[in-house]
This record gives structure tokens, C-alpha cells and sequence, in this order.
């Protein structure tokens, strides 16, 4: 077993919302404050959080993205918020947060400036860890922007993992350490592991059904080097946002189908990804919000065997992909990439399930997703006839 991060957390996936993707860097709050990154949108999402039920389903963080800072540092060489957005401060912003149940993220990156220009961490790695400790910060994540070297990047990285050791906080840390690395060279996963709760992979989520579609063919390409690595206290983040916390979830936006946004949870789920929502929680559809807090796929997220999913199939139009959970059950998924037509059928045996283990001698299928319901009991030879919507997903729980 691969050693994880020794900050104790993380031990499933993280859940919360973030305002990359959805808010980007909103700083003109006089043109249009509803949508600004200010102290009022963190206010105002942590209420909803709280009162519409994200909270109790496991959606804990409130995460700040790049653009919450002033451009320079205080005399005293600290990080300091933007005043006119954030009046507060902070500190304060964590209080509130941590009346309404919740907890409190913020951004940083390894280099001298952030990737929207504000000022980095570099040579202020343990100046800064403080800082956020004594914000009451929950959650950094820490980006990978304006680094002069590779081996400046993995210093800044450990660092700051180190620093934030050192401050006696508990600070889930998000990396973008790999995805850094991979035009250059292969990560070392088993490296990274020791350092971060979780970490960026692949090019940023938009929202689009070509960028979910795009994020599982090079998770799919890539399973034999990163599935092995994930579990608990260290996750594989399939992307994230351009400048952002964990994978946002863009489910409630503008870019996806309702079999689309299927796809995408069930997915997540599969692959053990963080939960992270970039959304605005004020304006979202019942439909959103009911596949955002479905129970059953929340709890395929966050099984605590902490195996992440892989694909088992690919086939024409078709992908089978399957995920070990506790119990000996199995979370399986079918998803149908064609883009054209009508609903289609995939058969497959049951034999194709947990290297032939997952229905022997027999078991029974639960239906999570589109819908739930119950199919039965099947035994060990037989084969499952799924029908799946074009780019949807049915998700079972075996």
C-alpha cells in the first residue's frame, strides 16, 4: 500500500462547492455584484448549503478560488483579501462558515503569482500555511502556475504540504503537481501520495459534454498507472477547473443534457473523484439538485474500501466500467457514447463482473441511476440487457 499524506484526512473523497468554472474571476463587483468573487457570494452559498439540504448530504467545503486576494502582500509580508470584496476578511468568512456546519477553502499556487496574476506562495510557503491556519482555513488547494522550474514546483510542493503539517491545523491539501508534470514527464504518483489529499490530472472542465466525454477516455487510457494509487487520504482528481479547487461538477449549469449530467454523477462516483459542484446554489433546477444529492450515488462516492473504478469494456458505442465497494458489492456503469438516435441496448455477462466473483454464485442488481429500482435476483451465468439514452448512463449497484 502506497503511504498517504500522515494529515489523517481526505480518508473518502471530498464534498463541497467551489465558484471556479461557474463565477471564473468575477472582481467587478460594481457591475454586477450577483456574480462577483466577493465575501457576499461565499455568505450567500454557505446559507444555501446549510438550508437546502447540500450540507446534510455530505457537500462539507466552501471553497475560494484564484482573484480572492489584494495584488500585493501587507507590510508584514502576508497574504491579504481584496478589501473591497472581501470587508470582512477572512477570518471572519471562516467564522460563518463554521456556524452554518460547514468548512472553509482557499487558493494559493507554488509560484510567484497565481494563473490570474495575484501574488504566489514562493518563498513564503510557511509565512503562508500560517496565515491560512490562522484564518481557520480547512482546505488549500494550490496551484501550479508561473513555477521557473520542475524541481522548483515539487520543492514548492512538499513545502508547503510540510508547512501546513507544521501549523497543527487540519488543511485538506489539493495539488496540481502532476498535471504540471506531464508534458515533461511521467508523475511519480507514490511520491505525490506522500504529500497530497488529492490531485490534478488532465485539462480543465468546461461545461461541455466534449470535456466530460474527453476527461474519461484519458482516465480510461491512463487507469493502469493512477487507479492502483487512489484510496483513503489520497484521491485521483479526473480535473480541474482551469485555476480550481477539485472536479467541478458542472451539473445545474447550461453546457449538459439531463443524460449528460447522469453521466457525469454517475462517473464521479465511479471514479472516486472529489465531489466538488461549481454551480450557483441560489438558481438551480429541483431536477439538478435531486441528482446532486442522491444518496445512493453519494455513498458509491464515498465508500469506505476507497477503490477507485476503472473501465472494463469498451465496445462500439459502449463502455462498462465497474468499481469494488465494501460488502462485496460492485458499482457498475454503462455508458452509451453515441451521439445520434435512440436508446440502445448492451448485453454483457455477469461472468464479465469482479473477475468473475461479483454475482457468483448469484446476486442481485439495484438500479441507482436514471432512476432507482430494484431488478432482482440474477445468477452467476446469466447476462444483463442494459438500455441506455444516448452519451447517458445507467448506474447498478451489484
Amino acid at each position: 500500500a502506497v503511504l498517504a499524506l500522515d494529515n489523517g484526512l481526505a480518508r473518502t473523497p471530498p464534498m463541497g462547492w467551489l465558484h471556479w468554472e461557474r463565477f471564473l474571476c468575477g472582481t467587478d463587483c460594481a457591475a454586477d455584484p450577483r456574480r462577483c468573487v466577493s465575501e457576499q457570494l461565499f455568505v450567500e452559498m454557505a446559507d444555501r448549503m446549510a438550508a437546502d439540504g447540500w450540507r446534510d448530504a455530505g457537500y462539507e467545503f466552501i471553497c475560494i478560488d484564484d482573484c480572492w486576494m489584494a495584488p500585493t502582500r501587507d507590510k508584514q509580508g502576508r497574504l491579504q483579501a481584496d478589501p473591497k470584496r472581501f470587508p470582512s476578511g477572512i477570518r471572519r468568512l471562516a467564522d460563518y462558515v463554521h456556524s452554518k456546519g460547514l468548512k472553509l477553502g482557499i487558493y494559493s499556487d507554488v509560484g510567484k503569482k497565481t494563473c490570474a496574476g495575484f501574488p504566489g506562495s514562493y518563498n513564503h510557503y510557511d509565512l503562508d500555511a500560517q496565515t491560512f491556519a490562522s484564518w481557520g482555513v480547512d482546505l488549500l488547494k494550490f496551484d501550479g502556475c508561473n513555477s521557473d522550474s520542475l524541481d522548483l514546483l515539487a520543492e514548492g510542493y512538499k513545502r508547503m504540504s510540510l508547512a501546513l503539517n507544521k501549523t497543527g491545523r487540519s488543511i485538506v491539501y489539493s495539488c496540481e503537481w502532476p498535471f504540471y508534470l506531464r508534458p515533461v514527464q511521467q508523475p511519480n504518483y507514490t511520491e505525490i501520495k506522500q504529500y497530497c489529499n488529492h490531485w490534478r490530472n488532465f485539462y480543465d472542465v468546461y461545461d461541455s459534454w466534449s470535456s466530460i466525454k474527453s476527461i474519461l477516455d484519458w482516465t480510461a487510457l491512463h487507469q493502469d498507472t493512477i487507479v492502483k494509487i487512489a484510496g483513503p487520504g489520497g484521491w485521483n482528481d479526473p480535473d480541474m477547473a482551469s485555476t480550481a479547487t477539485p472536479t467541478p461538477l458542472v451539473i445545474g449549469n447550461f453546457g449538459l443534457s439531463w443524460d449528460q449530467s447522469v453521466t457525469q454523477m454517475a462517473l464521479w462516483a465511479i471514479m472516486a473523484a472529489p465531489l466538488f459542484m461549481s454551480n450557483d446554489l441560489r438558481h438551480i433546477s429541483p431536477q439538478a439538485k435531486c441528482l446532486l444529492q442522491n444518496k445512493e450515488v453519494i455513498a458509491i462516492n464515498q465508500d469506505p474500501l476507497g477503490k477507485q473504478g476503472y473501465q472494463l469494456v469498451k465496445n462500439k458505442n459502449f463502455q462498462l466500467w465497474e468499481r469494488p465497494l465494501s460488502g462485496r458489492a460492485y458499482a457498475v456503469a454503462v455508458l452509451n457514447h453515441q451521439e445520434i438516435g435512440g436508446p440502445q441496448n448492451f448485453t454483457f455477462p455477469l461472468t464479465f463482473l469482479g473477475n468473475g466473483l461479483a454475482c457468483n454464485p448469484a446476486c442481485s442488481i439495484r438500479q441507482v441511476l436514471p432512476a432507482s429500482r430494484d431488478w432482482g435476483f440474477y445468477s452467476w451465468m446469466s447476462s444483463l440487457s442494459v438500455e441506455v439514452n444516448p452519451t447517458g448512463t445507467v448506474l447498478l449497484k451489484v
